[in-house]
């Protein structure tokens, strides 16, 4: 069976073409489509981020003993970045809560937070080498383009935890593919998925000034049962594209 779906997943990204950089002058590819040149891969990976026919593939088994994240090489300031990414599948069920609008968590009548366990995978994008600033890749009911770094910091106002939350749950359904367009402008950011608005100028304070796209490790596999734990990095990204916006202020 694991070859059977090895093919099935060799297949679907034969099928797909390198898409051309966005409409408009200044984008740079930060994605070959062949190699992992322009990234730089955690010492002792040993295989597990990858390139498969044009994907930038990750089975969430990395055997680097410290940082599993990808990181890009160059570092950006100011910038609009576009990329596809798609979860391959779920790796079992997640205890998972409700985000409200408020950036909160919903509650039963007693005030202990709900969780239901639902099937998940996750990973994400930092921005700026940081990971508070990680745009959360998942299957929460909120939708993915979450910044859990700075929506969870009860130190920040009201309204910027808020606006750290979906406006709109935007995904497409697991194993399909999805397109963020993520606008940093100083402190502030906005996210589309799929065409859709869903964080609209956050304002992010104490973001450093410059810093690498960095593409989240979550989850992984358990090494006393050999399976996947249930929010595991499961995914692939492709048609990675930057446009530096530091010179256009």
């Amino acid at each position: 069976m694991r070859q059977i779906a090895t093919a099935v997943l060799m297949t679907l990204c034969l099928l797909t073409t390198a898409a051309a950089p966005p409409p408009g002058e200044g984008w740079k590819s930060l994605f070959n489509g062949k190699d992992m040149t322009g990234w730089k891969v955690p010492q002792g990976d040993n295989g597990h981020w990858k390139v498969v026919d044009s994907c930038l593939d990750y089975d969430a088994a990395s055997e680097a003993k410290g940082n599993k994240n990808l990181t890009s090489e160059e570092s950006f300031g100011d910038f609009v970045l576009t990329i596809d990414w798609r979860l391959k599948k779920t790796s079992g069920l997640y205890a998972m809560p409700i985000i409200l609008p408020d950036g909160s968590l919903k509650k039963d009548s007693s005030g202990k937070v709900i969780k239901t366990p639902t099937p998940n995978a996750d990973s994400g994008i930092f921005l700026r080498g940081t990971g508070k600033a990680q745009i959360n890749i998942w299957c929460w009911p909120c939708g993915s383009g979450e910044l859990w770094g700075y929506r969870n910091d009860k130190s920040q106002p009201p309204e910027v935890r808020a606006a750290c939350v979906p406006k709109v749950k935007a995904d497409n359904p697991v194993g399909q593919w999805n397109t963020f367009v993520i606008t940093l402008r100083g402190e502030t950011l906005t996210v589309e998925l799929n065409g859709k608005t869903v964080i609209d100028k956050a304002r992010l304070a104490g973001l450093p000034a410059k810093g690498p796209f960095v593409l989240q490790h979550h989850g992984g596999l358990n090494t006393k049962t050999g399976k996947y734990n249930p929010a595991s990095s499961l995914i692939q990204f492709r048609n990675i594209y930057v446009k530096d916006l530091s010179a256009k202020k």
